[in-house]
């Protein structure tokens, strides 16, 4: 199971480049442009998942990986509430609402959850026989 652990902390680090925003005429955006310091969050938190799986420390991993789990709904809730707030000088709130909604949540987010979510299964467990 370290191997699925490993690839799931891969696929975390792979996903931070991957497109998780859509702004439309903007393009698309990863975590690096969507926000810096929940980029280096989730690095940082990488690499401490890191160093549990290099020492062996399932449990270790499995706490990063859920602390992943968590920032990445953080930053889903940002998004979200950013970009609705970002068209607050439209004076209904049925245009800031369509307006809001142009920002699309891109194929990354899927990338990012299903590493965290394999970095939370089980490691490896010694059986004595």
């Amino acid at each position: 199971m370290k191997n699925i652990q490993l690839l799931g902390l891969l696929l975390v680090v792979a996903g931070s480049f991957l497109p998780l925003v859509h702004v439309p005429i903007i393009g698309n955006w990863n975590y690096w442009k969507l926000d810096h310091y929940l980029a280096i969050a989730c690095w940082i938190l990488s690499a401490c998942a890191a160093f549990g799986l290099v020492n062996g420390k399932a449990k270790v991993v499995r706490i990063f990986g859920v602390l992943l789990i968590i920032l990445f709904a953080f930053t889903l809730v940002a998004v979200k509430m950013q970009s609705s707030e970002y068209f607050s000088f439209l004076p209904f709130k049925s245009w800031r609402e369509t307006f809001a909604g142009v920002v699309k949540l891109k194929w990354g987010w899927a990338v990012e959850f299903l590493g965290a979510i394999l970095m939370i299964l089980p490691g490896n467990k010694n059986k004595n026989k």
